[in-house]
């Protein structure tokens, strides 16, 4: 077993404000995953017991929303689930809670008339299959389960409906199964109880989550049956919810023994328990793509994309001990370029994959590095040498949405309407932070790229490469200093488009002095990681703006235009803070300011969501954890900043 991941007792998991807001998630490396609040109550479209990837990892549909438990004893009986429906809460199970936990399975402990229940729930890995286990302590009771289905998109909310399909099958003992819509799998319910069909709709669930983002907020679910255990005799219960119709109740035991022995082999060599918290939250967000692997950006919404798959994937694979997932995403993603360029977004089946970013194809380059590196895979490399000079090739003579190395040796983008670099917010036609022309980071990946493929060309026999790439490379660093710094301003232009010049101080700057191959002379690179710590370092990272810009926004909050107009103007990204450490210890800082910065994330894993990272929060103080409560390139960089730390703290001190 790999341990405990997370703890939570009364003081948290009774106060319903502080339950609702921390939330579990399990995955299955298909794209399938469930989640929901401690407190059991749904506060998202996307909170469910099982969400499965019909066409991995895209195709998401939430097939059952969650069961509802009741325990009775005696002639007492005690309702332990929650839903906020209008105007009130019920019923409130959450006060019977004694305890959560994460070990590494999502664990509830209820304590109701004098006894213990516990249950505990899993995704089985490479299946849509859902096991939920529930242990008796303390004397006899029924326990009653009313799966409640959703059968629809994840991104949708179901209404109540004469198209559904009430037919229950109960043929096969232990055994009963559903099928409430053509086009979706059949779903096997196999438990170790009694079941009786019902056919009764429940209303009006409210979800608070999806309220406060300005969105339809409602969802009808249905209920096609009724699970009974009797826990007189018998003292556990087991349901194995599936669509594999071979799955028995009786198989959760073994099911859970394989999971717990994998999961302890993902985090095994672990240095401490926040760094297999770190591991274990890595091995969430690596997902089947064909016959190879991809990343998912963040739970419960995105799916994988380009970039984010580049940024973390250095993370997630290789300082999380498993270089040969990095190798299979490399070759996956390698397979799909375009014009020089990587996808940046796979949709569903069938849809072609998306072409419009600039930085994914240049962080592909430093994947590629930080994966040769670790390994000394050469050959994997080498056989990705016609891609590699493809793409710098591409990127000369010019590619998609203006993206065109200029004489100077700059790497520019852009077109009317195309939001190109990671600060991506669209709002119909407006983007908010359009960043056409010359960004610095696009300047800092490009420079980075080409001096990778120099040493690729001289180390693979690739001297036409080598030489371009280099000639190119000098040429940048000389344009790049000469267009970006300013002594006055003492930091780095965020964009620069012929002679005009946006000097709003973003953190994009520090990539300038974080990547392996850096333009800026030691000096420079330090005035500006300095600028970058003393107005925009926060406890969960770095602002994407600072205080003193008119256009700064301290809350990520209301309805999708208030949200998506500060998603870049202010905003903390949590992702930052592993280029922030990387540049600090480059540039000579106090190592106790790069431990501060990792450790702040060790108390955030207890909040929003549990053993994880959020993707971004509040600007301003407290800097409350917002947007998906689960994100690939956040964990990925803080367990490469824990590393970076540790290196720096095993280096030999030199009198």
């Amino acid at each position: 077993m790999s341990g405990v991941l997370v703890s939570l007792g009364p003081e948290i998991c009774r106060d319903l404000d502080e339950a609702q807001r921390r939330e579990w998630l399990e995955t299955n490396g298909l794209g399938g995953f469930a989640c929901s609040t401690v407190a059991g109550l749904n506060t998202r479209r996307y909170h469910g017991l099982l969400t499965a990837a019909l066409h991995p990892p895209a195709g998401r549909v939430v097939m059952v929303s969650k069961l509802e438990e009741s325990l009775l004893v005696g002639d007492e009986r005690f309702e332990l689930s929650a839903n906020e429906y209008p105007g009130a809460v019920h019923p409130n199970g959450y006060q019977y809670l004694r305890s959560f936990r994460m070990d590494p399975f999502p664990t509830f402990l209820w304590q109701v008339g004098g006894l213990e229940l516990e249950k505990r729930l899993f995704l089985v890995h490479g299946e849509d299959t859902l096991v939920v286990q529930y242990e008796l302590r303390g004397g006899d009771a029924m326990l009653e389960l009313r799966p409640l289905i959703a059968f629809r998109d994840y991104h949708s909310l179901t209404r109540a409906n004469e198209a559904i399909r009430r037919e229950v099958e109960l043929d096969t003992p232990g055994v009963a199964s559903i099928a409430p819509y053509d086009g979706l799998p059949r779903l096997y319910f196999a438990h170790d109880g009694e079941a009786e069909s019902t056919g009764n709709w429940y209303f009006y669930f409210q979800y608070a989550a999806e309220r406060e983002r300005g969105l339809d907020s409602e969802e009808d679910l249905f209920q096609p049956l009724m699970l009974r255990f009797d826990l007189t005799a018998k003292r556990s219960a087991s349901v194995v919810i599936s669509t594999k119709p071979a799955r028995r109740a009786g198989q959760a035991p073994e099911l859970r023994a394989a999971e717990e022995h994998r999961r302890a082999r993902l985090v095994a060599g672990a240095d401490d328990d926040f760094e297999r918290r770190l591991r274990n939250a890595a091995a969430q967000f690596i997902v089947r793509r064909g016959e190879g692997h991809s990343v998912i950006a963040g739970y419960p919404w995105f799916t994988d994309w380009g970039r984010d798959t580049m940024i973390a994937l250095p993370g997630l694979t290789i300082a999380a001990g498993r270089p040969e997932i990095a190798r299979d995403v490399l070759a996956e993603f390698a397979a799909n370029v375009s014009q020089g360029m990587l996808p940046n977004r796979f949709p569903d089946a069938g849809e072609t994959p998306e072409y419009n970013t600039v930085d994914a194809t240049l962080w592909f380059f430093e994947a590629v590095r930080a994966y040769l590196d670790a390994t000394g895979d050469e050959e994997f490399v080498r056989g990705l040498m016609p891609k590699l000079a493809e793409i710098v090739d591409w990127h000369r003579r010019g590619t998609r949405y203006g993206i065109v190395a200029t004489a100077d040796g700059l790497l520019c983008c852009g077109v009317p309407g195309a939001q190109l670099t990671w600060m991506d917010a669209k709002i119909g036609d407006w983007v908010v932070t359009p960043r056409s022309g010359c960004p610095v980071e696009v300047q800092a990946l490009w420079y980075n790229a080409l001096r990778i493929a120099a040493d690729f060309g001289r180390r693979f026999g690739d001297p036409d490469l080598a030489a371009t790439a280099s000639a190119t490379a000098d040429l940048a660093k000389e344009s790049f200093n000469a267009a970006f710094w300013s002594d006055e301003m003492g930091y780095l232009a965020d964009v620069v488009e012929g002679s005009q010049k946006d000097w709003s101080l973003r953190p994009n700057q520090i990539f300038a002095a974080s990547l392996p191959h850096i333009m800026l002379e030691p000096d420079r690179a330090r005035r500006v990681v300095q600028v970058v710590k003393e107005h925009l370092l926060t406890p969960l990272g770095l602002r994407t703006l600072s205080e003193d810009d008119p256009a700064y926004r301290p809350r990520y909050e209301g309805g999708v235009w208030q949200r998506d107009s500060a998603y870049h103007q202010g905003t903390v990204w949590p992702w930052l803070i592993g280029p922030f450490v990387a540049a600090w210890l480059r540039t000579d800082g106090d190592i106790a300011i790069a431990r501060q910065c990792v450790a702040a994330f060790r108390d955030h894993m207890n909040d929003a969501g549990l053993g994880q990272i959020s993707e971004i929060a509040d600007a301003a103080p407290p800097h409350r954890p917002r947007g998906c409560f689960a994100q690939a390139w956040s964990v990925a960089e803080a367990l490469e900043a824990l590393q970076a730390v540790r290196a720096r703290d095993r280096e030999p001190v030199i009198a």
